[in-house]
């Protein structure tokens, strides 16, 4: 009984590799991408860049909350910046 289940775990294990073999190149391109975006290594997008400064001028304001969401809008859309009482 023993043999037949180590024989149908070898099965299905030699099953499943031989099945995700042809879909390898797919998945590595995907995990490369997302372990370079994670990274930092890929080149930021305008959107990505204008957020980041967008946040980083959020955090020097020490802007919370809703007037942080009004904030944020404001600076992604590319309109003036609002004043914020501190």
């Amino acid at each position: 009984m023993k043999q037949l289940i180590i024989a149908l775990s070898f099965a299905v294990v030699a099953g499943t590799s031989f099945a995700r073999s042809a879909h390898v190149p797919d998945a590595a391109a995907s995990d490369a991408a997302t372990v370079a975006t994670a990274t930092g290594a890929q080149p930021g997008t305008p959107q990505r860049s204008k957020m980041k400064t967008c946040n980083a001028d959020a955090k020097t304001k020490d802007v919370h909350g809703a007037d942080r969401r009004a904030f944020m809008k404001q600076c992604l859309s590319g309109k003036s910046k609002p004043a914020t009482a501190s």
